[in-house]
Protein backbone atom coordinates (compact mmCIF):
# COMPACT_ATOMS: atom_id res chain seq x y z
CA UNK A 1 0.00 0.00 0.00
CA UNK A 2 1.42 3.16 -1.03
CA UNK A 3 0.25 5.00 1.80
CA UNK A 4 3.08 5.55 4.23
CA UNK A 5 1.70 7.54 6.76
CA UNK A 6 -0.92 10.30 7.83
CA UNK A 7 1.98 13.08 8.55
CA UNK A 8 2.97 14.63 5.59
CA UNK A 9 6.51 15.67 4.15
CA UNK A 10 7.27 18.95 2.59
CA UNK A 11 10.42 18.45 0.82
CA UNK A 12 12.24 21.83 -0.44
CA UNK A 13 13.92 21.71 -3.89
CA UNK A 14 17.16 22.77 -5.23
CA UNK A 15 20.38 21.79 -6.69
CA UNK A 16 20.21 18.68 -4.88
CA UNK A 17 16.80 17.43 -6.69
CA UNK A 18 16.94 18.46 -10.49
CA UNK A 19 17.27 15.09 -11.98
CA UNK A 20 14.11 13.00 -12.40
CA UNK A 21 15.72 10.21 -10.72
CA UNK A 22 16.86 11.74 -7.41
CA UNK A 23 12.76 13.47 -7.11
CA UNK A 24 11.24 9.74 -7.96
CA UNK A 25 13.83 8.41 -5.10
CA UNK A 26 12.18 11.12 -2.78
CA UNK A 27 8.56 10.47 -3.86
CA UNK A 28 8.92 6.37 -3.77
CA UNK A 29 10.54 7.41 -0.07
CA UNK A 30 7.58 9.20 1.14
CA UNK A 31 7.56 12.97 -0.10
CA UNK A 32 3.96 14.24 0.06
CA UNK A 33 4.98 18.17 -1.41
CA UNK A 34 7.71 19.70 -3.31
CA UNK A 35 8.23 22.93 -2.30
CA UNK A 36 9.89 25.56 -4.84
CA UNK A 37 11.80 28.46 -3.34
CA UNK A 38 11.54 31.32 -5.54
CA UNK A 39 14.42 33.15 -3.48
CA UNK A 40 17.26 29.90 -5.58
CA UNK A 41 14.97 29.50 -8.53
CA UNK A 42 15.16 30.62 -12.49
CA UNK A 43 11.49 30.15 -13.85
CA UNK A 44 13.07 27.83 -16.30
CA UNK A 45 14.47 25.34 -13.58
CA UNK A 46 10.84 25.73 -11.81
CA UNK A 47 8.90 24.65 -15.00
CA UNK A 48 11.15 21.82 -15.67
CA UNK A 49 10.90 20.44 -11.91
CA UNK A 50 6.85 20.99 -12.09
CA UNK A 51 6.93 18.95 -15.04
CA UNK A 52 9.07 16.29 -13.83
CA UNK A 53 7.07 15.99 -10.93
CA UNK A 54 3.71 15.67 -12.92
CA UNK A 55 5.66 12.73 -14.86
CA UNK A 56 6.51 10.78 -11.67
CA UNK A 57 2.87 11.32 -10.68
CA UNK A 58 1.50 9.73 -13.36
CA UNK A 59 3.72 7.20 -13.74
CA UNK A 60 3.29 6.35 -9.94
CA UNK A 61 -0.32 7.00 -9.86
CA UNK A 62 0.13 9.23 -6.87
CA UNK A 63 -0.90 13.04 -6.70
CA UNK A 64 2.01 14.90 -5.30
CA UNK A 65 1.40 18.57 -3.87
CA UNK A 66 3.58 21.49 -5.08
CA UNK A 67 3.75 24.24 -2.99
CA UNK A 68 5.63 27.97 -4.69
CA UNK A 69 7.07 29.87 -1.87
CA UNK A 70 7.31 33.65 -2.79
CA UNK A 71 10.54 35.06 -1.30
CA UNK A 72 9.04 38.11 0.52
CA UNK A 73 11.43 41.19 1.59
CA UNK A 74 14.57 39.12 2.65
CA UNK A 75 16.79 41.53 3.26
CA UNK A 76 20.92 40.88 2.85
CA UNK A 77 23.82 42.94 3.10
CA UNK A 78 25.72 43.65 -0.18
CA UNK A 79 29.44 42.44 -1.02
CA UNK A 80 32.45 42.75 1.71
CA UNK A 81 36.02 42.78 1.74
CA UNK A 82 37.65 38.99 1.93
CA UNK A 83 38.55 38.11 5.51
CA UNK A 84 36.23 41.33 7.13
CA UNK A 85 35.82 40.73 11.27
CA UNK A 86 34.10 42.83 13.15
CA UNK A 87 34.65 43.19 16.98
CA UNK A 88 32.18 44.65 19.99
CA UNK A 89 32.34 48.11 19.91
CA UNK A 90 32.77 48.89 16.60
CA UNK A 91 31.43 51.26 14.66
CA UNK A 92 29.77 50.26 11.10
CA UNK A 93 27.72 52.52 9.01
CA UNK A 94 25.13 51.12 6.46
CA UNK A 95 23.99 52.68 3.47
CA UNK A 96 20.95 51.96 1.72
CA UNK A 97 21.22 53.98 -1.14
CA UNK A 98 23.50 52.00 -4.16
CA UNK A 99 25.65 49.35 -4.23
CA UNK A 100 29.15 49.11 -2.77
CA UNK A 101 31.73 46.69 -1.48
CA UNK A 102 31.93 47.11 2.53
CA UNK A 103 34.38 46.88 4.48
CA UNK A 104 34.74 46.52 8.33
CA UNK A 105 33.57 50.24 8.60
CA UNK A 106 30.13 50.20 6.12
CA UNK A 107 28.53 48.40 3.77
CA UNK A 108 25.53 48.18 1.71
CA UNK A 109 21.97 46.75 2.96
CA UNK A 110 19.39 46.40 0.08
CA UNK A 111 16.38 47.85 1.86
CA UNK A 112 15.98 51.34 0.61
CA UNK A 113 13.66 52.39 3.59
CA UNK A 114 16.01 51.59 5.88
CA UNK A 115 16.98 54.64 7.37
CA UNK A 116 14.00 56.21 7.30
CA UNK A 117 11.87 52.97 9.14
CA UNK A 118 14.78 51.87 12.10
CA UNK A 119 15.01 54.20 15.60
CA UNK A 120 17.86 54.77 17.88
CA UNK A 121 18.31 51.78 19.63
CA UNK A 122 16.57 49.46 17.20
CA UNK A 123 18.60 45.86 16.44
CA UNK A 124 20.10 44.85 12.90
CA UNK A 125 20.86 40.92 12.90
CA UNK A 126 23.02 39.89 10.71
CA UNK A 127 23.46 35.99 9.66
CA UNK A 128 20.65 34.53 11.82
CA UNK A 129 21.57 37.02 14.56
CA UNK A 130 25.55 35.44 14.23
CA UNK A 131 26.29 39.76 14.24
CA UNK A 132 24.46 42.06 16.12
CA UNK A 133 24.33 45.84 15.75
CA UNK A 134 22.54 48.66 17.62
CA UNK A 135 21.38 51.74 15.65
CA UNK A 136 22.90 54.98 17.29
CA UNK A 137 22.25 57.09 15.00
CA UNK A 138 20.23 57.68 11.15
CA UNK A 139 20.13 60.58 9.15
CA UNK A 140 16.25 59.11 8.06
CA UNK A 141 17.70 58.99 4.21
CA UNK A 142 19.91 56.50 3.15
CA UNK A 143 22.82 56.19 5.80
CA UNK A 144 22.91 54.88 9.72
CA UNK A 145 25.31 54.44 11.90
CA UNK A 146 25.52 51.61 14.61
CA UNK A 147 27.63 50.00 17.27
CA UNK A 148 28.55 46.14 17.28
CA UNK A 149 27.13 44.18 19.71
CA UNK A 150 28.07 40.38 18.73
CA UNK A 151 31.48 40.47 16.46
CA UNK A 152 32.07 37.81 14.12
CA UNK A 153 32.67 37.22 10.52
CA UNK A 154 31.75 39.71 8.37
CA UNK A 155 30.45 37.78 4.91
CA UNK A 156 28.76 38.64 1.82
CA UNK A 157 25.08 38.52 0.72
CA UNK A 158 24.05 37.28 4.29
CA UNK A 159 20.53 38.20 5.74
CA UNK A 160 19.35 40.28 7.80
CA UNK A 161 16.73 41.01 10.27
CA UNK A 162 15.09 43.69 12.19
CA UNK A 163 13.19 42.08 15.24
CA UNK A 164 12.39 45.69 16.76
CA UNK A 165 11.61 47.55 13.12
CA UNK A 166 8.23 47.98 11.55
CA UNK A 167 9.28 48.31 7.70
CA UNK A 168 6.98 49.88 5.65
CA UNK A 169 7.41 47.32 2.74
CA UNK A 170 5.03 45.11 2.34
CA UNK A 171 5.22 41.54 2.09
CA UNK A 172 4.74 41.63 -1.80
CA UNK A 173 8.32 42.71 -3.25
CA UNK A 174 8.28 43.51 -6.83
CA UNK A 175 10.04 40.64 -7.83
CA UNK A 176 6.94 39.10 -5.79
CA UNK A 177 4.55 40.18 -8.04
CA UNK A 178 6.88 39.03 -11.01
CA UNK A 179 7.32 35.38 -9.41
CA UNK A 180 3.89 35.59 -8.59
CA UNK A 181 2.51 36.23 -12.23
CA UNK A 182 4.70 33.09 -13.07
CA UNK A 183 3.85 31.08 -10.68
CA UNK A 184 -0.45 31.46 -11.76
CA UNK A 185 0.92 30.04 -15.13
CA UNK A 186 1.92 27.04 -13.55
CA UNK A 187 0.38 23.38 -12.46
CA UNK A 188 1.40 23.95 -8.85
CA UNK A 189 -1.20 23.77 -5.91
CA UNK A 190 -0.05 26.04 -2.77
CA UNK A 191 1.52 30.03 -2.41
CA UNK A 192 3.65 30.56 0.37
CA UNK A 193 3.66 34.07 1.85
CA UNK A 194 6.68 35.09 3.62
CA UNK A 195 7.08 37.47 6.29
CA UNK A 196 3.42 37.99 6.51
CA UNK A 197 2.77 41.07 9.18
CA UNK A 198 -0.98 41.51 8.84
CA UNK A 199 -3.93 40.92 7.06
CA UNK A 200 -3.06 43.54 4.46
CA UNK A 201 -0.24 41.05 3.13
CA UNK A 202 -2.63 38.61 2.36
CA UNK A 203 -5.22 40.93 0.97
CA UNK A 204 -2.98 42.64 -1.40
CA UNK A 205 -1.81 38.69 -2.40
CA UNK A 206 -5.66 37.90 -3.14
CA UNK A 207 -5.64 41.48 -4.89
CA UNK A 208 -2.60 39.96 -7.30
CA UNK A 209 -4.51 36.83 -7.16
CA UNK A 210 -8.01 37.76 -8.44
CA UNK A 211 -6.56 40.32 -11.19
CA UNK A 212 -4.10 38.27 -12.96
CA UNK A 213 -5.11 34.45 -12.25
CA UNK A 214 -8.00 32.38 -13.38
CA UNK A 215 -7.65 30.13 -11.05
CA UNK A 216 -7.25 30.68 -6.78
CA UNK A 217 -4.29 29.19 -5.28
CA UNK A 218 -4.63 28.45 -0.99
CA UNK A 219 -2.07 30.67 0.63
CA UNK A 220 -0.18 29.29 3.37
CA UNK A 221 1.08 32.07 5.91
CA UNK A 222 5.00 32.32 6.66
CA UNK A 223 5.28 32.98 10.14
CA UNK A 224 8.35 34.63 11.09
CA UNK A 225 8.18 38.25 12.17
CA UNK A 226 6.86 39.40 15.81
CA UNK A 227 4.19 41.28 14.17
CA UNK A 228 2.30 38.27 12.75
CA UNK A 229 2.66 36.61 16.16
CA UNK A 230 0.45 40.00 17.36
CA UNK A 231 -2.13 39.33 14.21
CA UNK A 232 -2.27 35.53 14.38
CA UNK A 233 -6.17 35.75 14.38
CA UNK A 234 -6.85 37.51 11.47
CA UNK A 235 -4.05 35.93 9.45
CA UNK A 236 -5.32 32.65 10.32
CA UNK A 237 -8.90 33.70 9.11
CA UNK A 238 -7.56 35.24 5.70
CA UNK A 239 -4.97 31.96 5.44
CA UNK A 240 -5.91 28.26 4.20
CA UNK A 241 -2.56 27.39 6.10
CA UNK A 242 -0.08 28.40 8.22
CA UNK A 243 4.03 27.18 8.14
CA UNK A 244 5.84 28.08 11.26
CA UNK A 245 9.03 29.51 9.72
CA UNK A 246 11.58 28.73 12.71
CA UNK A 247 14.46 30.05 11.22
CA UNK A 248 13.93 33.70 11.00
CA UNK A 249 11.28 33.77 13.61
CA UNK A 250 13.98 32.31 15.71
CA UNK A 251 15.99 34.98 15.28
CA UNK A 252 13.09 38.10 15.18
CA UNK A 253 12.16 36.22 18.66
CA UNK A 254 14.00 34.96 21.43
CA UNK A 255 15.01 31.49 20.47
CA UNK A 256 13.46 30.47 23.85
CA UNK A 257 10.18 31.34 22.69
CA UNK A 258 9.89 29.47 19.65
CA UNK A 259 8.54 26.17 20.81
CA UNK A 260 5.80 27.74 22.74
CA UNK A 261 4.96 29.82 19.55
CA UNK A 262 4.97 26.40 18.04
CA UNK A 263 2.51 24.95 20.02
CA UNK A 264 0.14 28.01 19.70
CA UNK A 265 0.08 28.01 16.04
CA UNK A 266 -0.62 24.56 16.21
CA UNK A 267 -4.02 24.54 18.24
CA UNK A 268 -4.77 27.76 16.57
CA UNK A 269 -4.68 25.76 13.14
CA UNK A 270 -6.15 22.99 13.98
CA UNK A 271 -9.82 25.04 15.79
CA UNK A 272 -9.39 26.50 12.08
CA UNK A 273 -9.46 23.48 10.59
CA UNK A 274 -6.43 24.48 8.35
CA UNK A 275 -3.10 22.52 7.90
CA UNK A 276 0.17 23.77 9.53
CA UNK A 277 3.08 23.09 8.64
CA UNK A 278 6.96 23.40 11.10
CA UNK A 279 9.83 23.90 8.80
CA UNK A 280 13.61 24.66 9.54
CA UNK A 281 16.56 22.74 10.77
CA UNK A 282 14.57 19.32 10.96
CA UNK A 283 17.38 17.19 9.85
CA UNK A 284 19.65 19.62 9.08
CA UNK A 285 22.79 17.19 10.03
CA UNK A 286 21.82 15.33 7.22
CA UNK A 287 22.57 17.93 5.01
CA UNK A 288 26.18 16.03 4.90
CA UNK A 289 25.81 13.28 7.21
CA UNK A 290 23.55 10.03 6.49
CA UNK A 291 22.83 10.02 10.11
CA UNK A 292 20.67 12.85 12.14
CA UNK A 293 21.59 13.82 15.67
CA UNK A 294 19.28 12.32 18.54
CA UNK A 295 17.81 15.99 19.02
CA UNK A 296 16.82 16.35 15.63
CA UNK A 297 14.85 13.07 15.38
CA UNK A 298 13.24 14.45 19.09
CA UNK A 299 12.14 17.70 17.04
CA UNK A 300 10.24 15.95 13.92
CA UNK A 301 8.75 13.42 16.58
CA UNK A 302 7.87 16.80 18.93
CA UNK A 303 5.99 18.56 15.79
CA UNK A 304 3.87 15.06 15.23
CA UNK A 305 2.97 15.06 18.90
CA UNK A 306 2.20 18.79 18.84
CA UNK A 307 0.07 17.97 15.82
CA UNK A 308 1.83 19.12 12.73
CA UNK A 309 -0.27 18.50 9.29
CA UNK A 310 3.56 18.25 7.95
CA UNK A 311 7.30 18.67 8.75
CA UNK A 312 9.54 20.38 6.03
CA UNK A 313 13.35 19.93 4.86
CA UNK A 314 15.26 23.19 3.70
CA UNK A 315 18.98 22.32 3.23
CA UNK A 316 18.73 18.80 4.02
CA UNK A 317 16.89 18.29 0.21
CA UNK A 318 17.79 21.47 -1.60
CA UNK A 319 21.64 21.56 -0.93
CA UNK A 320 22.15 18.27 0.73
CA UNK A 321 24.22 15.28 -0.02
CA UNK A 322 21.56 12.40 0.59
CA UNK A 323 17.81 13.87 -0.21
CA UNK A 324 16.18 10.79 -1.00
CA UNK A 325 17.88 9.14 2.41
CA UNK A 326 16.66 12.30 4.28
CA UNK A 327 12.94 11.89 3.20
CA UNK A 328 13.24 8.27 4.42
CA UNK A 329 14.60 8.61 7.65
CA UNK A 330 11.89 11.55 8.35
CA UNK A 331 9.39 8.51 6.88
CA UNK A 332 10.41 6.17 9.45
CA UNK A 333 10.66 8.82 12.50
CA UNK A 334 6.78 9.84 11.25
CA UNK A 335 5.65 5.93 11.43
CA UNK A 336 6.86 5.33 14.66
CA UNK A 337 5.51 8.37 16.36
CA UNK A 338 2.44 9.04 14.58
CA UNK A 339 0.20 6.51 16.16
CA UNK A 340 1.55 6.63 19.90
CA UNK A 341 -1.05 7.11 22.28
CA UNK A 342 0.35 10.41 23.58
CA UNK A 343 -0.59 12.02 20.92
CA UNK A 344 -4.07 14.54 21.89
CA UNK A 345 -5.94 16.81 19.45
CA UNK A 346 -8.71 18.23 21.25
CA UNK A 347 -11.32 20.02 19.20
CA UNK A 348 -14.57 21.52 20.28
CA UNK A 349 -17.94 20.04 18.51
CA UNK A 350 -19.41 23.09 16.23
CA UNK A 351 -21.45 25.20 17.77
CA UNK A 352 -22.39 28.10 15.81
CA UNK A 353 -25.68 26.67 14.07
CA UNK A 354 -26.10 29.67 12.08
CA UNK A 355 -23.74 29.08 9.79
CA UNK A 356 -24.16 27.21 6.22
CA UNK A 357 -21.09 24.89 7.19
CA UNK A 358 -22.88 24.17 10.75
CA UNK A 359 -24.75 20.50 9.86
CA UNK A 360 -21.58 19.75 7.48
CA UNK A 361 -19.18 20.66 10.36
CA UNK A 362 -20.97 18.72 12.71
CA UNK A 363 -21.18 15.43 10.79
CA UNK A 364 -17.18 15.80 9.99
CA UNK A 365 -16.60 16.09 13.64
CA UNK A 366 -18.92 13.39 14.79
CA UNK A 367 -17.49 11.03 11.72
CA UNK A 368 -13.76 11.21 13.30
CA UNK A 369 -15.30 10.50 17.01
CA UNK A 370 -17.33 7.24 15.83
CA UNK A 371 -14.71 6.22 13.30
CA UNK A 372 -12.34 5.84 16.69
CA UNK A 373 -15.38 4.34 18.76
CA UNK A 374 -15.67 1.82 16.70
CA UNK A 375 -12.29 1.48 15.38
CA UNK A 376 -13.29 2.30 11.78
CA UNK A 377 -10.22 1.98 9.24
CA UNK A 378 -11.10 4.69 6.91
CA UNK A 379 -13.40 7.29 6.09
CA UNK A 380 -14.92 7.80 2.91
CA UNK A 381 -15.95 11.27 1.73
CA UNK A 382 -17.00 12.78 -1.58
CA UNK A 383 -16.39 16.38 -1.90
CA UNK A 384 -15.90 19.17 -4.78
CA UNK A 385 -14.68 21.95 -2.74
CA UNK A 386 -12.22 19.97 -0.49
CA UNK A 387 -14.33 21.30 2.92
CA UNK A 388 -14.65 18.14 4.23
CA UNK A 389 -11.14 16.80 4.12
CA UNK A 390 -10.08 19.88 5.92
CA UNK A 391 -12.65 19.40 8.56
CA UNK A 392 -12.19 15.28 9.39
CA UNK A 393 -8.47 15.71 9.21
CA UNK A 394 -8.36 18.13 11.38
CA UNK A 395 -10.01 16.06 14.19
CA UNK A 396 -7.22 13.72 13.77
CA UNK A 397 -9.31 9.97 13.44
CA UNK A 398 -7.33 7.12 13.56
CA UNK A 399 -9.27 6.10 10.54
CA UNK A 400 -7.64 6.50 7.08
CA UNK A 401 -9.15 9.89 5.65
CA UNK A 402 -9.90 9.07 1.33
CA UNK A 403 -11.49 11.75 -0.59
CA UNK A 404 -13.00 11.06 -3.30
CA UNK A 405 -13.64 14.20 -6.08
CA UNK A 406 -14.49 14.47 -9.57
CA UNK A 407 -12.30 18.27 -9.31
CA UNK A 408 -8.95 17.08 -10.40
CA UNK A 409 -7.10 20.09 -8.83
CA UNK A 410 -7.55 18.70 -5.64
CA UNK A 411 -6.16 15.51 -6.08
CA UNK A 412 -2.87 16.66 -5.45
CA UNK A 413 -3.98 20.08 -3.34
CA UNK A 414 -5.33 18.34 -0.35
CA UNK A 415 -1.89 15.80 -0.27
CA UNK A 416 -0.27 17.88 2.37
CA UNK A 417 -3.15 17.44 4.76
CA UNK A 418 -2.68 15.21 7.34
CA UNK A 419 -3.99 11.61 7.13
CA UNK A 420 -5.67 12.25 3.50
CA UNK A 421 -5.56 10.09 0.19
CA UNK A 422 -7.54 11.44 -2.25
CA UNK A 423 -9.11 9.38 -5.98
CA UNK A 424 -10.32 10.55 -8.78
CA UNK A 425 -13.90 9.84 -8.86
CA UNK A 426 -16.80 10.72 -11.04
CA UNK A 427 -19.83 10.56 -8.83
CA UNK A 428 -22.97 8.71 -10.19
CA UNK A 429 -26.98 9.43 -9.79
CA UNK A 430 -27.57 6.66 -6.70
CA UNK A 431 -26.21 6.98 -2.93
CA UNK A 432 -26.10 3.43 -2.27
CA UNK A 433 -24.08 2.62 -5.83
CA UNK A 434 -21.66 5.11 -5.13
CA UNK A 435 -21.04 4.19 -1.44
CA UNK A 436 -20.65 0.33 -2.93
CA UNK A 437 -18.49 1.86 -5.59
CA UNK A 438 -16.04 4.08 -3.27
CA UNK A 439 -15.79 1.17 -0.86
CA UNK A 440 -14.58 -1.12 -2.91
CA UNK A 441 -11.93 0.99 -4.43
CA UNK A 442 -10.56 1.49 -0.97
CA UNK A 443 -10.91 -2.45 -0.26
CA UNK A 444 -8.91 -2.60 -3.71
CA UNK A 445 -6.21 0.14 -2.79
CA UNK A 446 -5.64 -1.93 0.50
CA UNK A 447 -6.72 0.85 2.74
CA UNK A 448 -9.33 -2.19 4.10
CA UNK A 449 -10.34 -5.70 4.55
CA UNK A 450 -12.95 -7.80 4.46
CA UNK A 451 -15.11 -7.14 7.59
CA UNK A 452 -13.59 -3.93 8.52
CA UNK A 453 -16.10 -1.02 9.01
CA UNK A 454 -16.06 2.44 7.06
CA UNK A 455 -17.90 5.83 7.30
CA UNK A 456 -18.92 7.11 4.45
CA UNK A 457 -19.81 11.08 4.46
CA UNK A 458 -21.81 12.04 1.55
CA UNK A 459 -24.18 14.64 0.24
CA UNK A 460 -27.41 13.44 -0.67
CA UNK A 461 -29.49 14.46 -3.23
CA UNK A 462 -26.45 13.29 -5.26
CA UNK A 463 -27.40 15.42 -8.25
CA UNK A 464 -26.86 18.73 -6.31
CA UNK A 465 -23.20 18.26 -5.70
CA UNK A 466 -24.35 20.05 -2.29
CA UNK A 467 -22.98 20.29 1.28
CA UNK A 468 -22.29 16.52 3.18
CA UNK A 469 -25.20 16.05 5.07
CA UNK A 470 -25.08 12.35 5.47
CA UNK A 471 -23.04 9.59 7.35
CA UNK A 472 -23.55 5.99 6.81
CA UNK A 473 -21.53 3.06 8.55
CA UNK A 474 -20.84 0.28 6.40
CA UNK A 475 -18.91 -3.11 6.69
CA UNK A 476 -16.79 -4.54 4.13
Amino acid sequence: MSFLKKTKIVATLGPSTRDIHTLEEMILAGTNVFRINFSHVTYSVANMQIKMIRELDQKHECHSAILADLQGPKLRIGDIEPNSVVSVGDSVTFYSDKPFVGNVKKAYLNYPHLAKDVAIGDSILINDGKLIFKVIQTDKKSKIITKTVQGGDFESKKGVNLPNTRMTIGALTSKDIEDAKFIFTQDVDWIALSFVRGAEDLLALKKLMSDFSEKTFPIISKIEKPQAIDNLDKIIELSNGIMVARGDLGVEIPAAQVPLVQKKLVLLSKKARIPVIIATQMLENMIDSLTPSRAEVNDVANSVFDGADAVMTSGETSVGKHPAKVISMMTSILKTVENADLIKIHLEQPKNIQTTRYITDSICFHAAKIANAINAKAICTLTNSGYTAYQISACRPSAYVLVFTSNKSLLSQLNLLWGVKTFYYEEGTKTDLIVEEVNQIALEKGYVEKGDFLVNLTYIPISEKGMVNTMRITTI
